[in-house]
């Protein structure tokens, strides 16, 4: 009772900078049962009052190693839920507890991953949104199956041949979207001058399967960030299957056929709710991890209120 009201504000400041508790303590001269006792007194987490029409979807790692749901809004960024699970029956649950039908039939968009679970209830919880799959993971599930196919070919290879050097020590050009043919420079690994898209004819030209796979990739990315919605569902839908891992990989998107085309049609994306993953993480490294999840959830809802 005898903490005035401007060290409380200076703890609160101090807390806003992702500093651990301790930390605080140590800097205001109080002790860390105070610290938390005036976070908890004045950051009171609650879900947002109104649904925006555009909802962000996501997951982070909180305490024990459980995962938890986040949800935001994808135009200002704010807060709309921090769940302690992710489970189906709790966001369900949340969803038509303090919002009305007519408000969740507002919702336009829901934007997210590739999770199946979170896809089973969207068009239950708002009928009338738009599922939009988040660019950055249609890239990223590509990208992956690039290094699978590239992985297995180096099995097959000499380690001292040149189609090795390049799979080996150049494997970031496989990602590029507009690799140089024209300006030659000295690639490292490879150990001699060469333009960019040389050295991935190198790597690709062995294999078929591979070379499919790569031109495959690029066509997909430059279609999904040109906003060639058409071109990109071609792509998907006249894929002949050859026996690579890139056959579940285009199976994956398939079956996501409409939340990956929509990606294509729309600006929206999960970079907000990324970025706000980040800022978490941040907070859970400075904090040394965190044992009570109340506590980080009080913390969480000051980075993003």
């Amino acid at each position: 009772h005898a903490i005035g009201h401007g060290l409380a504000t200076h703890v609160l400041k101090l807390a806003s900078k992702s500093l651990p508790a301790k930390t605080i303590a140590s800097l205001t001269g109080i002790s860390t049962n105070s610290v938390q006792r005036i976070l908890t007194a004045n950051i009171h987490p609650h879900a947002s009052r109104r649904l925006p029409i555009n909802l962000c979807f996501d997951e982070f790692r909180s305490t024990h190693g459980s995962m938890s749901f986040i949800c935001i809004d994808a135009d200002t960024h704010k807060s709309v839920k921090v769940l302690s699970d992710r489970l189906n029956r709790t966001i369900k649950q949340f969803f038509l507890s303090p919002y009305s039908t007519a408000e969740r039939a507002a919702v336009q968009r829901v934007i997210m991953d590739m999770n199946a679970s979170y896809q089973a209830f969207v068009h239950e919880l708002f009928p009338n949104a738009e599922l939009i799959i988040d660019r950055f993971h249609i890239i990223q599930l590509m990208g992956r199956t690039m290094d699978t196919i590239r992985t297995q070919c180096l099995k097959q290879l000499d380690k001292h041949s040149r189609e090795y050097k390049v799979l080996k020590s150049l494997w970031r050009l496989f990602h590029k979207a507009n690799p140089d043919a024209q300006k030659s420079r000295y690639l490292f690994g490879l150990n001699e001058y060469s333009t960019e898209q040389n050295a991935i004819d190198i790597g690709t030209d062995t294999f078929p399967a591979f070379k499919t796979a790569y031109e495959t990739y690029i066509d997909l990315h430059d279609a999904l960030m040109g906003r060639h919605a058409d071109e990109l569902k071609n792509i998907i839908t006249n894929y002949q299957p050859n026996g690579t891992p890139l056959d579940t990989a285009m199976h994956t998107l398939r079956k996501n056929l409409n939340g990956v085309i929509n990606a294509a049609k729309s600006s929206y994306s999960n970079g907000p709710i990324e970025g706000i993953n980040r800022k978490i993480k941040e907070l859970k490294r400075a904090c040394y991890g965190f044992s009570n999840q109340a506590n980080m959830f009080t913390r969480v809802y000051q980075l993003i209120a």
